[in-house]
C-alpha cells in the first residue's frame, strides 16, 4: 500500500506506526489524507497486527480540517457538501472501530479535527508543549463529526469547557479534560508511547478486539443515526453566512466582522 500523506512502518512485533506526513500544512486532514485513513484502518484492521501507534512528523499532531478543503465546499452543492462531510465522519469512526488497540503519540499542537483523532484513540499520550483547541467556532463552523468522540472523551461536562469557546489550553488541561492520559517531555514521547504498547504484546489479539468492542457498547453511543446527525450539522453550517465570513476571513487575514 502506497500512501500520500501517511508515513506508513511495521515492525517485527506486529506494531504499525502511523505518522501524519503533511508537515508543511501542520498535517492538517486534506481529503486525500481521510480517504487513506479510512483504507488504512480497514486493512490494518484485518491483518495481524498487534497495535497501531498514530502520531506526526514536524511540529504539529494534527492542525485540523484543512482549510482549503474547507473553502470549496461553499462552492459545491449542498449533497458534495454532504458527502464530503461523510468523508470525515467515516475516518473518524474507522479509527474509533478499529478492532487493535490505537496509541496516539501526540508531538504537537491538536486543534479541530486534531483533538478529534486524540479522542478516537484507545489511550493519547503528549508532549507537554502542546496546545489544543476545538477552534471551529472561530470559523463560523462547530465541531460536528468529532463532536461524538470528544464528548465520549471528555463527557458532556467537561468538554462544554472548551467545546464551543474556541479557547486553546494546554498539555496539562488536556490530561485534566481527559484528552490525554498524561503529559511528558518531547524527549519522552516515544518511551511514553511504547509503554502503552507492550502490554498489548502479551495479550489474546481476539480478546482485545472484543473487550474493545464491548467498552464501546457500554459507553456512548455513536452509531449511524449519531454520525448522521452530525454530518447534516456540519454541512448546514457549510451553507450558512457565518463559515462563509469565518473562513474567508481567516484568508484574508482579517478578523470576521463578530471577532472584537
Amino acid at each position: 500500500m502506497t500512501h500520500d500523506t501517511l508515513d506508513v512502518t511495521r515492525d517485527e512485533r506486529g506494531v504499525v506506526t502511523v505518522r501524519l506526513n503533511l508537515p508543511d500544512t501542520h498535517n492538517a486532514l486534506s481529503a486525500r489524507m481521510m480517504d487513506e485513513l479510512t483504507e488504512l484502518a480497514g486493512t490494518v484492521g484485518a491483518d495481524d497486527s498487534r497495535a497501531v501507534v498514530l502520531t506526526g512528523n514536524g511540529k504539529s499532531f494534527c492542525a485540523g480540517g484543512d482549510l482549503r478543503w474547507m473553502r470549496a465546499q461553499f462552492d459545491a452543492d449542498a449533497a458534495a457538501r454532504a458527502a464530503e462531510a461523510r468523508r470525515l465522519a467515516g475516518m473518524l469512526q474507522a479509527l474509533n472501530t478499529l478492532p487493535k488497540p490505537l496509541i496516539a503519540g501526540v508531538n504537537g499542537a491538536a486543534f479541530g479535527g486534531g483533538v478529534g483523532l486524540a479522542c478516537v484513540a484507545d489511550v493519547a499520550v503528549g508532549v507537554d508543549t502542546a496546545l489544543f483547541g476545538l477552534t471551529e467556532t472561530r470559523l463560523g463552523l462547530i465541531p460536528a463529526t468529532i463532536g461524538p468522540y470528544v464528548i465520549a472523551r471528555m463527557g458532556e461536562g467537561r468538554a462544554r469547557r472548551v467545546f464551543m469557546s474556541s479557547r486553546r489550553f494546554d498539555a496539562a488541561e488536556a490530561v485534566e479534560l481527559g484528552v490525554l492520559s498524561r503529559a511528558v517531555a518531547t524527549a519522552d514521547l516515544d518511551a511514553a508511547v511504547e509503554a502503552e504498547v507492550v502490554p498489548y504484546l502479551s495479550c489474546a489479539p481476539g480478546a482485545v478486539a472484543d473487550a474493545k468492542r464491548l467498552a464501546r457498547s457500554l459507553g456512548p453511543t455513536i452509531d449511524e443515526g449519531v454520525i448522521a446527525a452530525t454530518i447534516d450539522a456540519l454541512a448546514a453550517r457549510w451553507e450558512g453566512d457565518e463559515a462563509a465570513e469565518g473562513v474567508g476571513a481567516f484568508f484574508d487575514k482579517r478578523k470576521p466582522r463578530w471577532a472584537t
